[in-house]
């Protein structure tokens, strides 16, 4: 469904939600404009499922307003619904239907053509599939299904949770590729949780970092890493074992951290060129002997360990 341009596909303002004593949602406005990707990160319970599932309808906020294609769920719960494609972490299939089966019976619910199953079908690279039985799918191939069924009534907005959670590295880039191809040809709106950091800077236009109820950073992956410049790294390891280290350099360090179990170190300061002169300086005033050395630019996640204060994997 196309939307006035004026009209955001999402629009959340001032959304909270409450489970007893935790608050998961606290007060968050958000807008999402049509053919827009949006990532949603955040470490296990920051509050991003109950966020996404406010936005389909699951859940109902305590306060605050949200709109899809400018209007709200209460009334117009038969119009929003066709407007969602959506696609869980795991999708359970009936294992004796092969995949041609399975999306002509997702289809029927939508009173769609044959013809629909087939673009999804090739859309998605499913047609050496077709006739195979989901139960014996690998997990990319199932993911991709899961897609395929997501995208059978053309949605405008497509909502995927952790799509591919523990597919290998090919699977991976294979789903990536397919949702570019979307984004290309169809103008598909997309809100995407995932715990890939590369995922989300390949894919999306916008990366929202949440945690704790709140956003924590807003912005496209150049805007994040230049309105919270954090400085840049050099990683090392020596074939010493120092207990500490006393790291005096000009100009001078902004963060140093070394662990002498694992002989490894790491430093943060505002330029790599200007410092590595006084770092190796360092290293042969003090006799030590490099094993390995890395500079680079801060990266999203190291942003998301600086802003939330642990990995998005950690638990809450």
């Amino acid at each position: 469904m196309p939307t006035d341009n004026h009209i955001p596909v999402v629009d959340l303002q001032d959304v909270s939600k409450q489970f007893k004593e935790i608050i998961a949602v606290d007060h968050i406005s958000l807008q999402i404009e049509q053919g827009s990707y949006m990532a949603l990160l955040g470490p296990n319970g920051a509050g991003k499922t109950t966020l996404v599932e406010m936005i389909e309808g699951l859940q109902t906020p305590d306060s605050g307003e949200i709109s899809l294609f400018g209007k709200k769920w209460p009334g117009n719960e038969d119009f929003l619904h066709h407007q969602l494609g959506i696609s869980l972490q795991e999708t359970r299939f009936i294992d004796k239907l092969n995949v041609k089966e399975t999306l002509k019976l997702f289809a029927s619910f939508y009173g769609l053509s044959a013809d629909r199953v087939k673009e999804v079908t090739a859309l998605t690279g499913l047609e050496e599939k077709s006739k195979s039985y989901t139960v014996n799918l690998s997990g990319g191939q199932r993911q991709r299904l899961a897609l395929a069924i997501a995208l059978l009534n053309k949605p405008p907005l497509l909502m995927l949770d952790e799509p591919t959670t523990g597919l290998d590295p090919t699977s991976r880039r294979e789903f990536w590729h397919i949702l570019m191809s979307l984004k290309k040809n169809l103008k598909t709106t997309l809100i995407l949780t995932t715990h890939y950091m590369e995922e989300a800077a390949f894919l999306c236009d916008e990366i929202v970092i949440m945690d704790h109820g709140k956003f924590l950073a807003k912005g496209t992956l150049e805007q994040l890493l230049y309105e919270h410049d954090k400085g840049e790294i050099i990683e090392f390891s020596l074939q010493e074992r120092p207990q500490t280290l006393n790291l005096n350099l000009d100009p001078p360090v902004r963060e140093l951290a070394w662990d002498s179990e694992s002989r490894k170190g790491w430093v943060l300061v505002n330029d790599i060129v200007s410092s590595i002169p006084g770092f190796m300086q360092f290293v042969d005033k003090n006799n030590f002997h490099l094993t390995s050395f890395e500079c680079r630019k801060m990266t999203l996640e190291d942003l998301f360990l600086s802003l939330t204060g642990r990995k998005i994997n950690d638990e809450d």
